[in-house]
């Protein structure tokens, strides 16, 4: 089947411009939930999940970046993190975001800033399904680690696309020799259970 007929915008998992992302994501906001829910999008879950079992405090502030709808979001307050901010390079889906009134604060960022997020703001940073293929590049994961303070967690999740694309998993493997970084948990699973693609969620501490 093609991606139409499964409801996917055609190319999403390829690499892509900054604008080419923008619209896709800005074209796909008003359906998004209803198809990944169909999907039985199942990382957002995982990512929480993998969270309280490397002990993150849920009284901490969590930045959940590129949080598009919220879905995420909604998976972090469902584990118990009582803060979550929210940001995504996308207006069409911060609106669903701010729709569900459970970020604290949201705000629109650009492609590769942090805006005004400096290391120490955020103990615990998500970024579920955010650095991939059809989404940000792989240094979006050194510009996050840029950020993380001694003892914060960042969460992310890459999918069988993204796995298979050297530009992102060297990120990774270069990223975790640092002295002062260690993968905390690793753990393949589902993704989107509909379409049999699965992903790997990361959690990296900074120790």
């Amino acid at each position: 089947m093609s991606n139409e007929e499964n409801n996917a915008p055609a190319g999403l998992w390829t690499r892509h411009t900054v604008d080419e992302t923008r619209k896709i994501y800005s074209d796909w906001a008003e359906n998004y939930d209803a198809d990944v829910t169909e999907w039985g999008y199942a990382t957002p879950t995982r990512i929480a999940l993998a969270l309280r079992q490397c002990g993150a405090n849920v009284e901490k502030p969590v930045l959940d970046f590129g949080c598009g709808t919220g879905l995420s979001g909604m998976a972090l307050k469902a584990v118990g993190f009582a803060q979550v901010d929210g940001t995504d390079i996308s207006p069409e889906m911060l609106e669903h975001a701010k729709a569900r009134g459970i970020y604290q604060h949201l705000w629109l960022g650009e492609p590769g800033s942090m805006g005004h997020v400096k290391r120490g703001n955020y103990p615990i940073i998500v970024a579920t399904g955010v650095i991939s293929l059809g989404a940000a590049p792989p240094e979006t994961l050194d510009q996050l680690l840029d950020v993380l303070p001694s003892g914060g967690l960042l969460a992310f999740s890459y999918n069988e696309a993204t796995l298979s694309d050297r530009g992102y998993t060297d990120r990774l493997d270069i990223a975790v020799l640092a002295p002062d970084l260690e993968l905390a948990f690793e753990e393949d699973g589902p993704h989107l259970p509909a379409k049999n693609m699965s992903s790997t969620v990361y959690v990296l501490r900074r120790t």
